[in-house]
């Protein structure tokens, strides 16, 4: 694993590393104390530092985040980025549509968090992702290009090949792209709106190559073998989510968790694509 051992704490223990001046390395961004004790128990399940380093990610690279959300990968990108002179662009929620306020407020409490340490995080530029979104990134200048559990959003909102044109051209020859994305049980039929949340692992294939990528490896690193995918509120039964009802209606505070907690976050692929040089 990426990093080195950290200093140890007067009592002899070892101390979560704060924002400090100087390069950090992935393994101390980690375990880094301004991130959110919530965010932090995902780790073993989302295996942040194994997952950015299969991706490649490495100092001083230009790298394009797309819908960030509410910055959960952000605490560990930006910190790392901007202590080793690289750069975040964050491909946040396209926010011209007034019908939809919720997204513009996700937007703005993404700014807020920037704002409020600017030491840490260091000069992230927003742009936009969206059905009518420009650029994301200067063409050809990114090194890596991440979509993290956002695939089927993007399904269901008719923009998931313009997701993959927009990442082509914003990576260098021989940059990469990241997916990490819910799988489906291999061998169904592809909903193309992604309703329960889950996507085909050969059907993200299809849609990369067809934007001139290339599959460069596979891994299992957040597999979960537990994840049945029969689930009645779609992978959003799961954890972190934890959804009791069809979305939009009210908590059903008799339905039973305790079965999908035991199965713990979902079963998800973990690609690694090329641009061509």
């Amino acid at each position: 694993m990426i990093g080195s051992t950290l200093a140890l704490a007067a009592c002899g223990k070892k101390a979560a590393p704060t924002a400090k001046a100087g390069p950090m390395t992935l393994d101390q961004v980690v375990a880094g104390a301004w991130r959110d004790p919530a965010d932090r128990a995902r780790d073993p399940w989302r295996h942040p530092a194994e997952t950015l380093a299969f991706f490649r990610l490495a100092p001083g690279q230009t790298v394009v985040e797309f819908w960030p959300g509410a910055g959960w990968y952000t605490d560990i990108l930006a910190p790392y980025l901007a202590a080793t002179d690289g750069k975040l662009f964050a491909a946040d929620l396209q926010t011209n549509d007034p019908g939809e306020p919720a997204s513009a407020e996700i937007v703005a409490a993404y700014r807020r968090k920037l704002r409020a340490k600017p030491k840490l995080y260091g000069d992230v530029e927003i742009t936009a992702f969206g059905p009518t979104s420009g650029a994301v990134a200067p063409a050809n200048s990114a090194n890596l290009v991440l979509f993290l559990r956002n695939l089927h959003n993007w399904m269901a909102a008719g923009i998931a090949e313009k997701a993959f044109h927009d990442a082509f051209v914003a990576l260098k020859p021989g940059g990469v792209l990241g997916v990490e994305e819910h799988r489906a049980t291999a061998g169904a039929v592809q909903d193309v709106l992604a309703a329960d949340g889950y996507v085909q692992q050969a059907y993200v294939v299809q849609l990369a190559q067809e934007a001139g990528f290339i599959l460069d490896k596979t891994s299992e690193i957040n597999a979960n073998p537990k994840d049945t995918k029969d689930h009645p509120f779609g992978v959003w039964t799961l954890p972190p989510v934890r959804r009791s009802s069809p979305r939009g209606q009210p908590d059903d505070p008799t339905f039973n968790h305790a079965k999908y907690d035991a199965i713990g976050e979902s079963d998800r692929m973990t690609l690694r694509f090329v641009k061509p040089t």
